[in-house]
């Protein structure tokens, strides 16, 4: 069962990932000095927390690409 933060918003199904990701990664760096979107995404991969951390931020990609949508 997915558990995304925003349930309307699904990071990994209507958008194409990398498009998402182009939408946060300068503002990630921006909030994250010395670290990168790509570092988050390894940490992910073993770190609740960090899991936690990528998915909000792709729910904050997701709705800057249904805004753009919109117009």
């Amino acid at each position: 069962m997915k558990t995304y933060s925003h349930p309307q918003l699904d990071p990994a199904g209507a958008w194409d990932r990398t498009y998402l990701e182009s939408l946060i990664r300068e503002d990630y760096q921006r909030c994250h000095p010395g670290e990168t979107l790509d570092d988050l995404k390894r940490r992910a991969s073993f770190s609740r927390e960090d899991r936690g951390l990528l998915r909000d931020w792709m729910a904050v990609a997701a709705a800057r690409a249904a805004a753009a949508m919109r117009g």
